[in-house]
């Protein structure tokens, strides 16, 4: 069955990294649970990155842009 459409908009970042990062964020992606590719399980781990931060008090949910 196909995935269903994301229905939250999206918006596109560069971001420029080391060899050694571009490394890891490659194996991330072979464990088949972060992606496609790098860009993907880069995406995947600022985003539980943020998720722990959330949850922990480092960084407070204001909504977006806020």
């Amino acid at each position: 069955m196909p995935k269903p459409p994301n229905t939250i908009q999206t918006v596109q970042i560069t971001i420029s990294t080391t060899e050694a990062i571009q490394a890891h964020l490659e194996q991330l992606v072979l464990t088949g649970f972060y992606g496609k590719n790098p860009a993907d399980a880069a995406e995947r781990v600022l985003a539980r990155s943020i998720e722990v931060m959330l949850k922990d008090g480092t960084l407070r949910l204001k909504g977006p842009r806020n």
